[in-house]
């Protein structure tokens, strides 16, 4: 899963945001038949044009991520503008949906505010060959 936004603030207090969200590790739920497991994967952030992040994440950990990156009122950016929608249409991106609101990451946000644009779920890829051949998990 993707998570795109606009981070704002301090550059030394945003990418410190950015470092504790790539060091976290996610559980990646992986399948083959009716057996499961997991692997530790780690978030990644890329930045696009524009100065957009993008935070990779497996879907498992998505209502703990959009609740620790959306804290506070969930209206507070109306993103109904056109230029939000143009950028939102050409990252082919979702309006993001709801989520549990019960767990947060303990990272560092002070004075960092986060602009949600939207979020883009992956497929699923089976593993064709190695350790995992034959899994089937999320195309991260």
């Amino acid at each position: 899963m993707h998570f795109s936004f606009i981070a704002y603030g301090s550059r030394r207090e945003v990418e410190l945001l950015l470092r504790d969200m790539e060091s976290q590790k996610h559980k990646l739920i992986m399948r083959k038949g009716k057996e499961e497991k997991y692997i530790w994967a780690q978030g990644q952030v890329r930045l696009l044009p524009g100065g957009i992040y993008e935070y990779l994440f497996p879907k498992e950990s998505k209502d703990i991520v959009l609740s620790t990156l959306r804290e506070g009122d969930e209206d507070a950016y109306d993103l109904k503008l056109w230029p939000f929608a143009i950028i939102r249409r050409m990252l082919r991106l979702k309006k993001i949906p709801k989520f549990n609101t019960e767990n947060k990451y303990l990272w560092l946000k002070d004075n960092v505010s986060i602009i949600p644009i939207g979020i883009r779920e992956d497929g699923e890829l089976t593993e064709p060959s190695g350790v995992y051949k034959g899994w089937t998990h999320e195309a991260l």
